[in-house]
Order: C-alpha cells, then sequence, then structure tokens
C-alpha cells in the first residue's frame, strides 16, 4: 500500500489520478476492517504462534537449532519473533514488496552469514502450518504468503532436478 501511495504520487505529479489508478484504494478498503483485526490477532497469538513453532521444530529434528554444543534457540525466538511482527505489519499495510525490500533482503545476508537457511526454511514451513490453526481462511490468506516468502528469501536456496 505504501509503496503504490509512493508510486502513484511520482505518477499523478501535477494531475489527478484516475480511477484506474485508484482502484488499489478500493482493494485496500475492502479488506481494512479484517487486516487490522488480524494485525491485533497477530500480537495477541504471538507468544503461542512461536511456542508452537519451537515445539514442532524439536519434533521434526531436535538438533535444527544446535551448531556444535551450542543451542542457538533464543537467537532463534528474537530472530522469528523480529521477523514475524514484520510479516503482521505488512499484512496490515498490505505491502509486501516494502516488507522484502526493507526486511527480508536485509535479514537475508545475516542468515546466509550464519549459514541458517535449513532452519529459516523449515521455520517458516511450520509457522505457516501453526497460523493456520489460529486464523481464518481469510486471515490466512493474507498471511501466509508473506511466511512463504519469508521461507523463499531466507530459507535454502531450491537446487533445480534434486
Amino acid at each position: 500500500m505504501l509503496s503504490q501511495l509512493d508510486q502513484l504520487s511520482v505518477e499523478v505529479d501535477g494531475r489527478y489520478a484516475t480511477d484506474a489508478e485508484l482502484m488499489f484504494f478500493q482493494s485496500y478498503l475492502r479488506t481494512a476492517r479484517l487486516r487490522f483485526g488480524l494485525y491485533q490477532k497477530m500480537q495477541q497469538l504471538e507468544p503461542k504462534i512461536v511456542q508452537d513453532v519451537l515445539a514442532q521444530l524439536r519434533v521434526q529434528d531436535p538438533t535444527v537449532l544446535k551448531v556444535g554444543d551450542q543451542d542457538l534457540t533464543a537467537k532463534w525466538q528474537r530472530d522469528t519473533v523480529r521477523t514475524l511482527r514484520y510479516v503482521a505489519t505488512a499484512s496490515l499495510i498490505d505491502d509486501p514488496e516494502m516488507y522484502k525490500e526493507r526486511m527480508l533482503l536485509w535479514f537475508q545476508t545475516i542468515m546466509r552469514s550464519f549459514r541458517a537457511g535449513h532452519s529459516c526454511d523449515v521455520t517458516y514451513q511450520a509457522m505457516q502450518e501453526v497460523v493456520r490453526k489460529y486464523l481464518s481462511t481469510e486471515e490466512a490468506a493474507i498471511i501466509c504468503p508473506l511466511l512463504e516468502m519469508s521461507r523463499a528469501v531466507l530459507g535454502e536456496p531450491q537446487t533445480p532436478g534434486l
């Protein structure tokens, strides 16, 4: 939404916007109430989502958050909460591009430097499953594409043909 507003302000410099150029406002207004409620719901559910994802990861692979003898659970929790909050904000303002450009691409550099692609991949895969338990179908349709984008950008690159 904010990216679209910024683009619109550049495109209509010195003139009124056309109805077609304003269509994204109509789309946003149709979902605004849902997005506001979803944002508040995510805020309330955050601890439960993180707890459930962690539990699921430990069942799938108890060593996924360990490097040698070092337990990275606390770091994982901070990173996961940060990403979840950015996802909630991106869903509120309907701006996945801003989320990708301002958060994911920056965070990707950090995750790659720590070789955390596998844990990111399984985390955001599991998180999509967990949020579907707590959210309505309409809410999940807003959040899950952002979580999938997180998985795709932060997770291990998939090797074609393997």
